[in-house]
């Protein structure tokens, strides 16, 4: 397993910072999110976090390191027109030296949408939006020419000269759950980053992140493998941790475990186990981390920075030694 780090919610030179820290500290991948406002989880309200625009800081993130692969986690393709966003990603692909990855998804904070005035269709005709343009995306960085008419995008014997270092191309990572987009990455990704299934309901619902348990996560592994099998291809899976807590004994992880669970009206021992959450003394944490690599296929883990960097910091430190011994 190897690990990617999100990097939001803060000023640009600190989140720059923190990515020269990732690119040394052994971390495989660095992310940003692609949003205007930040809606914290069942709130169902957007506030005030600071969110830099994410092409623009990956490219900063890419000239201040020299692993790293730098991503969004996950672009929103409703922002962008596909051709824009190949030659985005071909930028960030020729900066970095090939370490891009088009991370991309189908968009999902309505009140976002709400608040600029940007369309924001109903669910189907989103993933219609996202598997039109990924293959947009796709011709435009292989061939000389791409003329397309499809039900969302119409291109005319168009190109982009300056082409992906990387090739055939960057790999292309799908952030989501339900299983329309499951299908959509099944076909067309290298990554699929599974978590709370937030598109039909445009918000992110207590009730949603509760359903998803560690049961309910394998099933989604399952389908999303088997899918790609049907297609001949193999899928890299791979989640992202929101809720990191390291403590200093197995006692205080178990209080903030039951604490957790309560609010989900489930067991604490199963709130551990749930993909979104990682909870545990640095022995357990890195213990648990092995597991859903064994139990799970799991190979690529993202760690999120939206609950600051202390608790990332002492991850880092602590944890993550362990998890790769």
């Amino acid at each position: 397993m190897d690990f990617g780090l999100q990097l939001a919610g803060l000023p640009a030179p600190t989140l720059l910072d923190a990515a020269r820290d990732a690119d040394q500290q052994g971390y495989s991948a660095v992310y940003v999110p692609d949003h205007f406002a930040n809606e914290p989880p069942g709130s169902g309200k957007l506030d005030e976090t600071i969110l830099m625009e994410a092409t623009t800081i990956l490219g900063a993130i890419a000239a201040v390191t020299k692993r790293v692969r730098v991503g969004g986690h996950v672009l929103c393709n409703l922002f962008r027109h596909p051709a824009l966003t190949a030659q985005a990603m071909t930028t960030l692909d020729q900066i970095s030296g090939g370490r891009a990855v088009l991370g991309i998804g189908a968009g999902w904070t309505r009140n976002e949408f709400a608040m600029t005035g940007i369309d924001f269709p109903e669910i189907g005709p989103r993933l219609e939006r996202l598997d039109e343009a990924v293959g947009i995306i796709k011709s435009l960085w292989t061939q000389g020419r791409t003329t397309f008419e499809g039900r969302h995008y119409r291109l005319h014997d168009a190109f982009i000269a300056a082409k992906p270092v990387q090739k055939p191309h960057p790999p292309v990572l799908f952030g989501g759950s339900g299983k329309g987009l499951l299908r959509i990455a099944a076909r067309h990704g290298d990554i699929v980053n599974v978590i709370v299934d937030i598109g039909r309901a445009g918000t992110v619902l207590p009730s949603e992140m509760a359903k998803l348990t560690e049961a309910n996560f394998k099933k989604k592994l399952d389908f999303v493998r088997d899918e790609a099998a049907r297609h001949g291809r193999r899928i890299q899976l791979s989640t992202t941790i929101f809720v990191l807590v390291v403590t200093d004994n197995a006692a205080q992880a178990q209080q903030v475990a039951d604490g957790m669970g309560a609010g989900f009206g489930i067991p604490g021992a199963e709130t551990r186990r749930m993909p979104l959450a990682l909870i545990g003394t640095a022995e357990e944490c890195a213990e648990e981390l092995k597991r859903r690599e064994r139990e799970w296929g799991v190979e690529h883990m993202i760690m999120s920075a939206a609950g600051g960097l202390a608790g990332l910091e002492r991850f880092t430190r602590e944890v993550l030694p362990k998890a790769r011994s």
